[in-house]
């Protein structure tokens, strides 16, 4: 999506409302700072109150998002390509969030492992209390970095039965308790009800990492 071709689109509506950013601003129950970075493509309203916004500017949901007014015999080509657009940035953001988890796993969590080998070590030198805060400091920040990872890999894509080949979004708690290996989960496919470990995958179809 044109977040700049998006804001003028508002601002254009707006001005054909008759309202002035302050006014829309109060309709909304926001700020009209909020409003002005609509306008200059620094960020989009928030999905709560697009739709009384696309009411308040007497145009669509689909208007908006293509940041132009729709003609009829057009609306089935917007409509699937900014159902495209929407998948891909999807599978984008679900990409960057599992980037992020592998750098957690890759990189801070041996930094800890290191943080508490140094403290062992610093324990056997007689330094007890440092090395007792190193020990903890690290044991704590391995538990909530993995916290955090299991977030993250949990919010992103899909899982993969590979029995059924069907690919769902589980439980939390199905992919906090479950045997992994890497992002790989042994859970029970809520399809066809059998077990076995569930791959991560970015797309909702099959035949797509």
């Amino acid at each position: 999506m044109d977040q700049e071709k998006i804001g003028k689109f508002i601002q254009q509506s707006r001005k054909e409302q008759g309202l002035t950013q302050a006014a829309l601003a109060e309709k909304l129950g926001i700020t009209d700072r909020a409003v002005s970075k609509w306008e200059t493509g620094h960020s989009l309203p928030d999905a709560a109150i697009m739709q009384d916004l696309c009411e308040i500017l007497h145009i669509e949901i689909s208007e908006l998002f293509a940041g132009e007014h729709i003609v009829m015999e057009n609306y089935k080509e917007y409509a699937e390509t900014l159902i495209l657009e929407m998948k891909q940035q999807e599978e984008e953001s679900a990409k960057r969030l599992l980037f992020i988890e592998k750098c957690l796993i890759y990189i801070i969590i041996p930094v800890y492992v290191v943080m508490i080998l140094s403290g062992a070590y610093v324990c056997n030198e007689g330094m007890i209390p440092i090395g007792c805060l190193l020990i903890a400091v690290a044991v704590i920040s391995v538990v909530a970095t993995g916290i955090i990872g299991l977030h993250i890999e949990h919010k992103a894509g899909y899982y993969e039965c590979p029995n059924c080949g069907e690919r769902y979004v589980p439980t939390y708690n199905a992919v906090l308790w479950a045997p992994h290996i890497g992002t790989a989960r042994k859970m029970r496919c809520p399809h066809c009800n059998q077990r076995g470990y569930h791959k991560k995958v970015i797309s909702k179809e099959r035949g797509e990492n």
